[in-house]
């Protein structure tokens, strides 16, 4: 059970640094309206910062200049870490305590608290909530990856007045309530 892990870490490690979005024969250009300068469009991009946050998890981020992000992935790739070796931690040492007693030992650090049956109970619940631990940070780090090539793609859009989509709020003619609707505004 534990190769099957690694064997889907390992899968998707070397799967998405061989997505490509676009061909990187089209070098596109796209026109710059608020600099009125040509800026070229890399369409590599997103699969650069997938890579660079699949190899070192914040790296993609810095690749977008999201240094502000850096920090949120490794708060949440640490902290869901330090509980799963804590919860691993207390796994073993009930673990052991029990194969003692069953051993004939009674000099365990659980000697006073638990018996034998909430041994077995206190295994069952440290094994869990660690492999819960585990797939949360399995989680986090593919969400750190999706982050960072979303985020590449999105910067090489066209976001300025020219183009706008907003919410809005305006009074019927008919008989003069308020309406909400939406807007979408193109600029040649």
């Amino acid at each position: 059970m534990k190769h099957i892990g690694y064997i889907f870490l390992l899968g998707f490690l070397f799967g998405t640094s061989i997505c490509y979005s676009q061909q990187t024969s089209d070098l596109l250009i796209a026109k710059d309206t608020t600099q009125l300068k040509l800026t070229p469009i890399d369409p590599l991009r997103p699969t650069k910062a997938a890579f660079a946050s699949a190899i070192l998890p914040g790296l993609g981020q810095a690749y977008n200049k999201r240094y502000w992000k850096i920090p949120i992935v490794y708060g949440a790739l640490g902290t869901s870490m330090y509980f799963y070796l804590d919860n691993n931690k207390k796994y073993h040492s009930v673990r052991d305590a029990y194969k003692r007693r069953l051993a004939g030992f009674n000099d365990d650090e659980y000697q006073n608290i638990y018996d034998n049956d909430r041994l077995i109970q206190a295994q069952r619940f440290y094994q869990r909530n660690r492999d819960l631990s585990l797939l949360v940070t399995i989680g986090f780090y593919v969400l750190n990856i999706v982050d960072a090539n979303v985020d590449a793609h999105l910067m090489q859009f066209n976001v300025n007045d020219n183009l706008s989509f907003a919410p809005d709020v305006y009074q019927t003619d008919f008989n003069a309530k308020p309406n909400i609707g939406l807007t979408f505004n193109y600029k040649f």
